[in-house]
C-alpha cells in the first residue's frame, strides 16, 4: 500500500471527525467564489456608479475573508495534529521514517483540501447566481441577471485556496520533525495544571473592560476625551476590551469556578465536583481561544446589526429626507399618478450666525400647514401673535447650531420655538427653515421664487417617471425614487456582505469550539468509562457533559454579545436612532445558528466518550 492510499483509507475513516471542518471550509469557498463574482461581473458593472462601490467593497471583503479563512484553516489544522499525536507515535514506533510520516499528513490533507476545493467551488457557481438574486432583491434592483460565470473569480478562488491548503499541508509536514517518540504516546497524557485566580488580577479584569465600555458610551460630539485622543479613541477601546476579555476568561472565570467549587452545599451535589474541576483543569488552554471567540464574535454581531439596523430604517431615512415623491424649482410640469400637487413660494433671508452668515429660506404659515396635510401628518398646534418657528428636522443639540433671534422686515424676531418635522425636501429646500405668520411674509422685501411639490401612491417604483423628470433639466430636482434605489444599493450590498461575512466567522467559531471540544473527549474518554463502570448513571454524565460545554459555549458569546450590546448602543446615540428590533432580530438569528452548534457538539461528545 503506498502513501496516498493510506492516506486516502486515514481520511475515509475520520470523515467524522473532518466532516464539521470540511463543511465550514467548503461554505467559506463558496463565500468567497461568490464575492469575487460580484467583483469581477460585467452584468453588476450595469449598475453604473453603483458598481464601483460595489466592486470595491467585495475586493475588500473577499480580502479579510481570505486572510479569517487561512487563520482558520491553520487552527483547525492544529487541533487534527494534536489528536492524531498517538497515532504519530505508533508509525514512528513501527520504524516509519519521519518524512514518510510527513508526506502522509501532506498527502491528507491535500486530499481533504482537493475535495473541499472541488465541491467549494461546483457549489459556488450555481451557489453564486442564487446569492447574487439575493443582492438584486436586496438591492431593489430590478436588473435580470441570467447565469453567470467568471473565469476570473474561478481562477482566483482556486489558486487562493490551493495556496492555503499547500501552505498548512507542509506545516503538517514541519511539525512533525519536532516531535519526539515519547511526546507523541503522552500527549493524551499531558494537560495544564489546576490555575489559581488572583483577586486583584480579577477585579483588573473587570474594571478594565468596565473603563472600556464607559470609554464607548462617551458622546462622541460633546466628549473631552473624543476631542483630545481622536481616532486613538477607538484603538484604546477595542485594545482594553481586547485585554478585559482575555484577563476575564485568565483569571475572573478562574475566580469564580473556584469560588464555586469550595462550596460544599453545591459542589458535592451530583457530579458538580467533577464539572468545576474538569473546567478549572483545562481552563488555561482554552483562555486564549475563548478570548479569540469572545472578540471574533461580538465584531460580527456589531457589524452585521449596525449594518442590518440601517437597511431596515431605510425607506423611514428616505421619507425623512424627501417627504414628497418629487420637488424643483420652476415651472410646474405634469406628473403622471399624482395624488397631491401643491406650489411653495418661498424667500431666502441672510442672518448672522455662530460661524458666520447662514441662509435660511422662510415660508408661510398657510403654505406649511397645506403641505402638513398633503403629507397627512398632524398639524402643530395654532401659532401665537407674530410667532417665527423654526423647523430642523435634523437638529441636535450636540453640534447643531443654535438661533435664538432673526431679523425680518427690519425686525428682531425670537426663534422661541423648533420643530423637527419637515414637509420640504431637504435636497431642493435645504435641511432648516422658518415658517412665518402669512401677514409678516408678504411684508417681507426679499424676493420670492417658486417651487412645487408632488406626492404620488409609491415612490418605490417611480424610476421610469423620474428618469423622465430629470431628463428635463428641472431646477434643484429631488426624487424620492432615486434617493430610495441609491439607498437601498449601498445599505442592500452591505447588508449582503455583513450577512455572509458574518455567517462565515460565525461557522468557524463554532467550529473551533467543536474542534477543542472534540479533541478533549478524545483525552476523556478512559474518565468517563471508569465513571460508568463505579455505577454512575448515563443521564448524569450526560449532565456534566452538557453543563462544561455550556460554559465552554456560553462565556465568549455571552462576553461577546455583551461588548456587541455596547457598541451598538453607542452607535445608535451618535446616529440618534433606536436599534432595538433590528437588532434583537439579528442577535436572535445568531444565537439560534451558535445553540445548533452546541448542540451538535454535546452529541458527538457523548458519542465519542461512550
Amino acid at each position: 500500500m503506498t502513501l496516498f492510499e493510506l492516506a486516502k483509507k486515514n481520511v475515509v475513516r475520520n470523515l467524522s471527525r473532518y466532516a464539521l471542518y470540511v463543511g465550514t471550509t467548503i461554505f467559506s469557498i463558496v463565500i468567497y467564489f461568490t464575492f469575487a463574482t460580484l467583483k469581477h461581473s460585467h452584468e453588476i458593472s450595469a449598475l453604473a456608479e453603483t458598481s464601483k462601490k460595489i466592486s470595491g467593497l467585495m475586493s475588500t471583503s473577499t480580502f479579510i475573508l481570505m486572510l479569517f479563512v487561512a487563520l482558520f484553516i491553520a487552527y483547525s489544522n492544529a487541533f487534527f495534529l494534536r489528536g492524531r499525536k498517538r497515532e504519530v507515535g505508533l508509525y514512528s514506533l513501527l520504524g516509519v521514517r519521519k518524512k514518510q510520516i510527513g508526506l502522509l499528513l501532506l498527502f491528507e490533507n491535500i486530499v481533504i483540501g482537493a475535495v473541499s476545493l472541488v465541491i467549494g467551488i461546483i457549489l459556488g457557481i450555481f451557489g453564486a447566481n442564487a446569492l447574487l438574486q439575493l443582492l438584486m432583491r436586496l438591492m431593489d434592483s430590478d436588473l435580470n441577471i441570467g447565469f453567470a460565470f467568471s473565469a476570473s473569480a474561478f481562477i482566483e478562488t482556486f489558486l487562493v485556496f490551493l495556496a492555503i491548503f499547500l501552505f498548512t499541508s507542509f506545516q503538517g509536514y514541519r511539525v512533525i520533525y519536532r516531535f519526539k517518540l515519547i511526546d507523541l504516546f503522552h500527549a493524551d497524557k499531558s494537560g495544564e495544571g489546576v490555575p489559581t485566580a488572583k483577586g486583584w488580577v480579577a477585579l483588573t479584569g473587570i474594571l478594565t473592560i468596565g473603563v472600556a465600555y464607559w470609554l464607548a458610551l462617551q458622546d462622541l460630539m460633546t466628549s473631552s476625551l473624543w476631542k483630545t485622543l481622536g481616532l486613538a479613541m477607538p484603538l484604546l477601546i477595542i485594545g482594553l476590551s481586547v485585554i478585559g476579555s482575555a484577563l476575564l476568561f485568565h483569571s475572573v472565570l478562574i475566580f469564580a469556578l473556584t469560588w464555586l467549587k469550595g462550596k460544599e452545599h453545591w459542589s458535592w451535589k451530583r457530579l458538580n465536583l467533577l464539572t468545576t474541576s474538569q473546567l478549572l483543569y483545562r481552563i488555561r488552554g482554552n483562555a486564549k481561544t475563548l478570548t479569540l471567540i469572545s472578540i471574533i464574535s461580538a465584531t460580527a454581531i456589531t457589524a452585521g446589526g449596525a449594518i442590518f439596523s440601517v437597511y431596515y430604517y431605510a425607506e423611514e431615512n428616505v421619507a425623512s429626507y424627501t417627504p414628497y415623491t418629487y420637488a424643483w424649482k420652476g415651472e410646474a410640469v405634469e406628473v403622471n399618478g399624482a395624488t397631491f400637487e401643491s406650489s411653495v413660494e418661498q424667500k431666502t433671508i441672510r442672518t448672522e450666525a455662530q460661524y458666520g452668515e447662514r441662509e435660511l429660506g422662510v415660508i408661510d404659515e398657510s403654505t406649511y400647514r397645506h403641505l402638513l396635510q398633503g403629507l397627512g401628518v398632524a398639524e402643530p398646534a395654532p401659532f401665537k401673535q407674530g410667532e417665527v418657528v423654526w423647523v430642523d428636522p435634523f437638529y441636535d443639540e450636540r453640534y447643531s447650531e443654535d438661533l435664538e433671534s432673526v431679523e425680518l422686515s427690519g425686525q428682531t424676531v425670537d426663534l422661541s420655538t423648533r420643530l423637527e418635522e419637515s414637509p420640504l425636501n431637504v435636497m431642493t429646500f435645504g435641511g432648516s427653515f422658518l415658517v412665518v405668520a402669512n401677514d409678516m411674509f408678504k411684508t417681507m422685501t426679499e424676493p420670492s421664487e417658486t417651487y412645487h411639490v408632488t406626492l404620488t401612491e409609491s415612490f418605490k417604483n417611480q424610476r421610469d417617471q423620474s428618469e423622465r423628470l430629470a431628463g428635463l433639466g428641472l431646477e434643484s430636482f429631488s426624487s424620492a425614487p432615486d434617493v430610495y434605489a441609491e439607498t437601498m444599493a449601498v445599505n442592500g450590498a452591505l447588508l449582503f456582505v455583513g450577512t455572509f461575512l458574518g455567517l462565515v466567522f460565525l461557522v468557524a467559531t463554532g467550529s473551533v469550539i467543536y474542534f477543542k471540544t472534540m479533541t478533549e473527549a478524545e483525552d476523556d474518554r478512559a474518565k468517563y468509562t471508569i465513571l460508568q463502570k463505579i455505577g454512575i448513571s448515563d443521564r448524569d454524565v450526560r449532565r456534566t457533559v452538557r453543563q462544561q460545554i455550556l460554559v465552554v459555549f456560553l462565556a465568549p458569546f455571552a462576553l461577546g454579545i455583551l461588548h456587541a450590546t455596547v457598541a451598538l448602543i453607542a452607535f445608535s446615540n451618535l446616529l440618534s436612532m433606536n436599534f432595538t428590533i433590528p437588532v434583537l432580530v439579528w442577535m436572535g438569528v445568531y444565537t439560534t445558528i451558535y445553540a445548533v452548534y452546541y448542540g451538535i457538539t454535546v452529541r458527538r461528545f457523548m458519542t465519542a466518550v461512550r
